[in-house]
């Protein structure tokens, strides 16, 4: 079957009118499906993640917050291969098989999270295949913008990243469903705790039975328990005993303080010593869940579309090696956009992979402390929409003004999140304003999202080739948000138990970016007007 077209010329009317567009929507339509589930299978293990400790998985809240970053990092390496075979392979040969081998992260997590014994470098390893999905937009997009006219090409790309960017929702959204639906395999046993009735077991327990189950405890279990209390609260303990024994310590510790540690250890850690503690307790919550379903319910949809990727699309005859396609790296202006796109889609996806441990690890330790995956879902959605919404009026008013009033907003969001303590909280009252903030900052990243990607082929408009793979390598760079925001959000929570800094950080990067982009393509006589 042919896979290269004879000729392919968007401008020319006549073409367009005569069958161009029609191949440019097909192809469109098609790459988009296939991106949905390219950016879902990218995100689900910032869901996966969080259900992990619930089943028995004993990661350390580091190790979690890698099992999200990874799929960032790997994607970023990705998107950078990703920039440079759409000239050589061609769209049809790129999307069916950057679809076909997603089967391997989907199939790979299913089986892993069945057993609980799977060690935590598999899980790193599948993590990084996660990142297929991540790579694939910068092959994707660069071959939408070849597909269309200049005048069409915001609308296409808005559209294109716009749904395609809810895959991150669908991933988000579709998870706490599809693991009450057996798939494949048996149902395995989620355990929670509830933070209050974990207060009650304590108080209705005497000292001496607190003892004796913490000192038949391993040592190494002890001292995990023990690093969920803070240290001012260790060390004043210490002062107040004059001993190191880690029984006498902890059996010292305020009622809501040995609760709180024992809720926050290992959930099924956790219920054995609540339960030894008082059996009839009702702290600890035990439900079914597939968790396997939320990796497997993909295949057949990856099956599918890469089957019609491969019948139904055909490839624009421009192509280019690998060294010709270097010529972008000596123009600045590749250098600004990377930096403009960092600041709009590195914070979307960042904030998509770090937001549901984020609820976790904020506020998890507060009584009727929230679900992560109910709220998850709406920053991605919120995002997506904006995106898709704005790729309209981007091709109205321009994409740099857009871009600048995205900078503005999530520096706005930045400084509320630090002084407002919503990374810092002291109770649940302030986690609506938290969401809506975060919330917010989605909002003004599809905005964002929507501007850049119109601004691009205009600021490269004497090469097309070369805005094609700006395109590309501005989405490779931004598509380490997530490896970004994960581990320094992480190492925030673990030094600290606040994300100030890191948000502080934010606000810094998000100044010098919207003053690029309003200098050098928003401001009155700038260079390129956009």
């Amino acid at each position: 079957m042919k896979t290269w077209l004879d000729k392919w010329e968007p401008e020319d009317e006549a073409f367009w009118s005569s069958g161009g567009s029609k191949i440019a929507w097909k192809t469109l339509t098609i790459t988009t499906l296939t991106l949905i589930l390219s950016f879902a299978s990218w995100f689900m293990m910032s869901v996966i993640a969080v259900k992990l400790p619930g089943l028995g998985f004993r990661f350390t809240k580091d190790q979690l917050f890698w099992l999200t970053a990874i799929p960032g990092l790997a994607a970023g390496f990705l998107r950078i291969i990703h920039t440079f075979i759409l000239p050589i392979f061609g769209t049809r040969h790129v999307v069916s098989f950057a679809t076909a081998i997603k089967l391997i992260p989907v199939i790979g997590i299913g089986f892993a999270v069945m057993d609980i014994n799977t060690p935590f470098w598999v899980f790193a390893l599948l993590a990084f295949t996660t990142g297929f999905g991540g790579g694939d937009f910068s092959s994707y997009m660069p071959s939408t913008s070849l597909f269309f006219p200049k005048r069409l090409k915001g609308t296409a790309l808005g559209i294109q990243a716009g749904i395609g960017n809810f895959g991150v929702s669908v991933a988000q959204f579709v998870t706490p469903l599809i693991i009450s639906v057996s798939i494949f395999g048996a149902a395995s046993v989620f355990t929670s705790i509830d933070h209050k009735e974990a207060i009650v077991v304590f108080q209705n327990a005497s000292i001496q039975k607190q003892k004796e189950v913490f000192a038949a405890l391993d040592p190494d279990v002890q001292a995990r328990i023990l690093t969920n209390v803070k240290k001012t609260v260790i060390d004043s303990v210490n002062a107040s005993i004059k001993s190191d024994d880690k029984v006498i310590l902890f059996t010292s510790l305020p009622t809501k303080v040995k609760a709180k540690a024992i809720a926050n250890a290992n959930p099924k850690m956790a219920e054995k010593i609540l339960n030894d503690i008082s059996p009839k307790n009702t702290a600890v919550k035990n439900t079914a869940i597939y968790l396997q379903s939320a990796a497997f319910w993909y295949v057949p949809f990856l099956i599918l579309l890469s089957i019609i990727s491969w019948f139904y699309l055909r490839s624009i005859p421009m192509k280019a090696s690998v060294r010709e396609q270097m010529d972008i790296f000596s123009n600045k202006h590749t250098w600004y956009c990377t930096i403009t796109y960092v600041m709009t889609f590195g914070t979307f996806a960042g904030l998509s992979a770090a937001f549901p441990l984020m609820i976790k690890f904020l506020y998890g330790d507060f009584p009727n402390a929230p679900d992560p995956l109910v709220y998850a879902f709406y920053g991605p959605l919120i995002g997506s929409a904006s995106r898709i919404a704005f790729g309209f009026i981007a091709d109205k008013v321009g994409g740099a003004i857009l871009t600048t009033i995205t900078g503005l907003g999530i520096l706005a969001g930045s400084i509320l999140l630090v002084t407002e303590g919503l990374v810092a909280p002291t109770s649940m009252d302030q986690f609506p304003l938290f969401v809506a903030v975060i919330l917010g900052m989605f909002f003004f990243t599809g905005i964002g999202n929507a501007g850049t990607f119109r601004q691009y082929p205009i600021i490269f408009a004497e090469n097309q080739r070369q805005a094609a793979g700006v395109i590309g390598w501005t989405a490779a760079i931004a598509a380490f948000g997530p490896f970004i925001f994960s581990k320094l959000i992480g190492n925030n929570l673990s030094a600290n138990g606040t994300v100030n800094q890191f948000f502080i950080g934010v606000a810094i990067f998000t100044i010098l970016a919207t003053g690029i982009n309003w200098w050098f393509y928003n401001r009155k006589g700038c260079e390129k007007p956009s």
